[in-house]
């Protein structure tokens, strides 16, 4: 291992300015498209579906779930191993292509089988050109810098997902919502695809491990501290998607805000979650990453109660600041906890069954908020739920172990 992480350094040394910039700036705006555009401005327009179309809550949000269960399990696996085997350029390409086009299709739609289907094309375009090849990418083409390479390109989430709701009220306004939402797909793609289709994937010199390098990840799966921190980390991303899913539903058609005020919210969000992101990224390199990680749950667990009082400016600004700060070091966190428990060898593979996992409380937690809205009227159900999945995450990471002292991880 010291050697390849020797030839990682001198590999990156090589490399221009120039290159370094364009690989950064690919990744940062594919995931500025694909994640910030697609992942947070879809949730703008469910108000209007259901309006405009007569679906209940529960419907317009079970284009993510069900297309989450359906495509992350099954083809999550498979773009793991396309990566590897063909390179992260290509797929990540047609990932573009396919998210931007599914919400141009979701700008036409009028019956529930086309929102599904385009839904679907969503989802395979988050996993062909979302965080997968794009860290795969990174990790090729930086050593010792990858980690603030990652931050770089992952803050351009935060930028996608403050700028979408802004851009998507004007749209709304301007055109309409269903105008909007394909314009939005046409922008991702232009935004996006320039930088990928002239992106090299491999730095001179890189060659993919030998078989010998592969370490087993038999034993991880006999340890508990892999259950607790999978239970940990389902719980706090299906409290952190179920809010920000039902968040539009819940302000405009409970809370009857303007379209305005609602954007500045979620936009507030996101923009607190570039600064959740640096912070906790600072202070995970300075202290245990166990504590950040029962930090971050804690803050999701104790933001989430201040939507009873959403009728408050005051309280809904401060629930956009300290969800916001939760939402930036959520995802961030579990690589780093993963990494320091079981070693970086096994990462990759280890991540790949979490972050399926994951995807599966990411998907049933909004449609079950928004059923529990649905037959008891009220969101209160819903956010007390919420609010448990997120105290029983923090749970699990406080009976986790402390990081791993052995040679090698």
């Amino acid at each position: 291992m010291p050697e390849k992480r020797i030839q990682n350094a001198s590999i990156e040394a090589s490399v221009p300015l120039r290159t370094s910039m364009h690989v950064t700036g690919t990744a940062f705006l594919a995931l500025f498209s694909i994640v910030g555009f697609a992942l947070y401005g879809l949730p703008f327009f469910y108000d209007f579906m259901v309006r405009d179309l007569g679906w209940t809550r529960a419907q317009v949000t079970s284009g993510n779930a069900y297309s989450k269960l359906l495509v992350g399990p099954v083809f999550g696996f498979i773009a793991g191993w396309i990566v590897d085997r063909f390179g992260p350029r290509r797929l990540m390409m047609i990932g573009i292509v396919m998210a931007g086009g599914a919400l141009a299709g979701l700008g036409q739609i009028s019956s529930l089988a086309f929102f599904y289907i385009f839904y679907l094309f969503n989802a395979l375009g988050y996993v062909c050109g979302g965080p997968l090849p794009n860290q795969v990418l990174l990790s090729r083409w930086f050593g010792r810098s990858r980690g603030k390479a990652m931050g770089i390109a992952y803050i351009g989430i935060g930028i996608g997902g403050a700028i979408v709701p802004l851009l998507a009220d004007w749209l709304t306004q301007s055109l309409g919502w269903r105008s909007a939402l394909t314009v939005l797909g046409v922008l991702m793609v232009a935004i996006a695809l320039p930088l990928a289709w002239t992106v090299r994937e491999n730095p001179p010199g890189w060659h993919k491990p030998s078989g010998g390098d592969v370490a087993t990840i038999g034993p991880v799966f006999r340890r508990a501290a892999f259950y607790l921190l999978a239970v940990g980390s389902m719980c706090s991303i299906g409290a952190v998607g179920g809010t920000m899913q039902n968040l539009k539903l819940f302000l405009s058609l409970d809370q009857k805000l303007p379209q305005a005020s609602i954007a500045q919210v979620l936009s507030l969000v996101l923009i607190s979650s570039i600064a959740g992101r640096l912070l906790m990224g600072w202070l995970a390199d300075r202290f245990p990453k166990k504590r950040i990680m029962l930090l971050i749950y804690t803050i999701v667990a104790c933001a989430i109660p201040l939507l009873f009082y959403a009728s408050s400016n005051a309280a809904l600004y401060l629930f956009a600041l300290v969800f916001g700060i939760g939402l930036g070091g959520d995802y961030m966190i579990i690589p780093l906890m993963a990494a320091e428990l079981f070693g970086v060898r096994v990462l990759g593979r280890l991540m790949g069954v979490i972050l399926t996992a994951d995807g599966v409380a990411e998907a049933l937690s909004p449609m079950a908020v928004a059923l529990l809205r649905d037959t008891t009227g009220s969101y209160r159900t819903g956010f007390v739920v919420l609010i448990v999945l997120a105290a029983v995450g923090a749970l699990a990471v406080s009976l986790l172990p402390g990081p791993r002292r052995e040679q090698g991880t």
